[in-house]
């Protein structure tokens, strides 16, 4: 049977990508905090890939971290605007590749991540088996997930506004929907950021560690968000012991290396090493 290709997220993704400014859009403080418990000591001087790397927001601040070669797969014509990103930095060892990550295949990496990406495959668990595939023996692999622990008023109320949204031409779903949207979540991730006693009460409100990290930010990263939401054909929700589920079945993962960390109160991190 022939292998349907993600193409129409992918090509959703590179409209978004490919019509931000130049660099990163995410902070060096924020790629830490996604790669948490991995760190430099962990990265450095090691091969490194990502699969589904965007605009290369990730690998510009991964350079950073001192790799020996650095990776990055993307079905999407994004691949263009993470070339000039990178050719942006002084790291040299690099290549981009223009390939669907689920069939991507290689001789191993040290390091294999997925950051924002599984969720929003057509099947999420042959990109996570993708992650393990293409991890070297004794190799690290890292994702991060939305959860459906936590994100139930964004699957009641943005969900049923992504499936029509994300049928529009980019730039209408950008500047005409999240964009309006993004007016009220900005304002009650400054509320939440800004006013101490609402920690008392946290537990009536919704997201609300997710608004205390994302309170740091301006608009413009509120707005992003809103667009990435609502850009994408499809969505998944992951389950705790959905992702459970995956680290447990796999023999090749070494068990007593594996992790699952909730973030924000409404996503997953896990990880692991392979045998």
């Amino acid at each position: 049977m022939k292998k349907v290709l993600d193409t129409n997220t992918a090509d959703a993704f590179a409209s978004s990508w490919n019509n931000l400014p130049t660099g990163s859009v995410y902070t060096f403080e924020q790629f830490e905090d996604w790669f948490a418990p991995l760190k430099q000591t962990d990265i450095q001087s090691k091969s490194v890939l990502e699969l589904g790397c965007g605009n290369g927001s990730l690998l510009t601040h991964m350079t950073q971290w001192n790799p020996s070669t650095i990776t990055g797969v993307d079905l999407g014509d994004s691949v263009l605007s993470c070339k000039k990103n990178m050719n942006l930095t002084n790291f040299e060892n690099f290549q981009v590749l223009q390939h669907d990550l689920t069939s991507f295949e290689s001789d191993g990496y040290d390091l294999v991540y997925s950051i924002g990406v599984l969720h929003h495959l057509k099947k999420p668990k042959e990109g996570f088996d993708a992650l393990i595939k293409n991890t070297k023996n004794g190799g690290r692999f890292h994702g991060w997930v939305y959860a459906k622990e936590g994100n139930k008023l964004i699957i009641y109320t943005v969900e049923p506004i992504r499936k029509i949204a994300s049928k529009l031409p980019w730039w209408l779903t950008k500047y005409f929907i999240a964009t309006p949207l993004a007016i009220p979540f900005y304002g009650y991730g400054k509320l939440i950021k800004t006013i101490p006693f609402l920690k008392k009460i946290k537990t009536n409100l919704p997201l609300y560690d997710y608004m205390i990290w994302i309170g740091e930010r301006g608009f413009s990263f509120f707005r992003h968000v809103a667009f990435d939401q609502l850009v994408t054909p499809q969505t998944t929700y992951l389950s705790k012991n959905e992702i459970l589920a995956w680290l447990g079945s796999n023999h090749s993962i070494n068990q007593e290396s594996t992790y699952i960390i909730f973030r924000n109160g409404n996503s997953w991190k896990f990880g692991g090493k392979k045998v």
